[in-house]
C-alpha cells in the first residue's frame, strides 16, 4: 500500500509537504443554528488547532507563522495550507473564492486542502474549488456511514449526504478524502468495518481514521459522565487488531492517511495512549509483518 507522502507526490508533483492549518474565522453551520446547535458531541476544536493558528492574524499572516514554525524542524518543505477549522466552506462564494487565493501566491505552496462537512459543498463551491490555480484535496468528515449513530453524533447529515458530496467533487476533478471515527458508542468493530467498505467504493484518494477520543469540555465528556453514553474500552491491542484488517481491506489506490488521534494530552479523558500516529504505524507494521 502507498503511503500518504507518496499520495502528495501524485497530486502534487515530487516532493516533501507539510500541511499548514489555518483559521479562516469560518463558523459551523451545526452550532451557528443553520442546522443546529451545539456541534457534534465528540467536537472540540481545541484539540486540533496549533498554536501559530490564531484567528486574528490574516491568513497570509498565519501562513507565513505555520511555515516559520516548521522550517525550524523540516527543512525544504513545500506547503499545503490547510482549511480545516470548523467548517472550512461555511461562507459566501466570493468570501471563499478570496480566502483561498490569498494563499496560492507564494511558490512553495503547492496547492490546498479544505476541509468540511458533506452537507455543505454546495455545487457552485465545489465548481470554484476545482477552478482554483493550483490542485486542491477536499476531506469530508463522514465519521460513520451508519445513520442511527450520525444522529446519536448530532452530526445532522446522513451518510447518503456523503456519498452525495464525494460524488459531485470527484466528477469535477477535485481529489477527495474521507474522514472516520472508530470507537463509536453503538458501533461495532463490523460496523467500522462497514463503514469502511462503503468509504472504499466511492471515488475517493484517502481515507484519514482515528480512534474516539472522549475530550475534556464536549457534550460527549458530559453524556459519559452521566452514564446516558457508553464508550466501548478501546485498548491498543484491540485497535491494532482492528486496523491490521482495515488495512487488508482498503484497496491500493486508496492510501490511508493517519489512524489515531493526536489531541493534547490535558485534554483527553480517554482513552490515554500517548501513542503518536507514527508509532502507532510502527507498531501496526510490526503486526504486518512489515519492515
Amino acid at each position: 500500500m502507498k503511503t500518504y507522502p507518496q499520495y502528495l507526490e501524485e497530486i502534487f508533483g515530487p516532493g516533501k509537504y507539510q500541511k499548514l492549518t489555518l483559521n479562516a474565522g469560518h463558523d459551523c453551520p451545526n452550532r451557528n443554528g443553520t442546522l443546529g446547535y451545539g456541534g457534534c458531541i465528540y467536537c472540540s476544536n481545541e484539540a486540533f488547532s496549533p498554536a501559530y493558528c490564531h484567528g486574528h492574524l490574516t491568513l497570509a499572516e498565519q501562513l507565513e507563522a505555520g511555515r516559520q514554525f516548521f522550517s525550524r524542524k523540516y527543512k525544504d518543505k513545500k506547503w499545503l495550507p490547510y482549511f480545516q477549522t470548523y467548517t472550512s466552506t461555511n461562507a459566501d462564494l466570493e468570501r471563499l473564492r478570496e480566502d483561498y487565493a490569498s494563499v496560492l501566491n507564494p511558490a512553495d505552496v503547492a496547492g490546498l486542502v479544505v476541509s468540511t462537512r458533506p452537507d455543505t459543498l454546495p455545487q457552485p463551491v465545489i465548481e470554484m474549488l476545482a477552478r482554483l490555480t493550483k490542485s486542491v484535496i477536499v476531506e469530508i468528515g463522514a465519521e460513520s456511514f451508519h445513520n442511527k449513530t450520525l444522529e446519536l453524533l448530532n452530526r445532522r447529515h446522513t451518510a447518503e449526504k456523503t456519498a452525495d458530496a464525494v460524488s459531485r467533487c470527484a466528477a469535477v476533478g477535485l481529489h477527495v478524502g474521507l474522514h472516520l471515527i472508530a470507537g463509536l458508542p453503538g458501533e461495532t468493530d463490523a460496523d467500522l468495518i462497514e463503514s469502511v467498505d462503503k468509504a472504499c467504493a466511492l471515488p475517493i484518494g484517502s481515507l484519514k481514521l482515528h480512534h474516539l477520543q472522549v475530550l475534556r469540555g464536549t457534550q460527549l465528556a458530559h453524556l459519559v459522565k452521566k452514564g446516558e453514553i457508553q464508550v466501548q474500552e478501546l485498548t491498543i491491542e484491540k485497535y491494532l487488531t482492528l486496523c491490521a484488517e482495515i488495512v487488508q481491506r482498503v484497496p491500493e489506490h486508496i492510501v490511508i492517511e493517519r489512524f489515531v488521534a493526536q489531541a493534547p494530552p490535558e485534554l483527553v479523558i480517554s482513552p490515554k495512549w500517548g501513542l503518536k500516529n507514527y508509532q502507532f504505524v510502527n507498531l501496526l507494521n510490526n503486526r504486518l509483518g512489515k519492515k
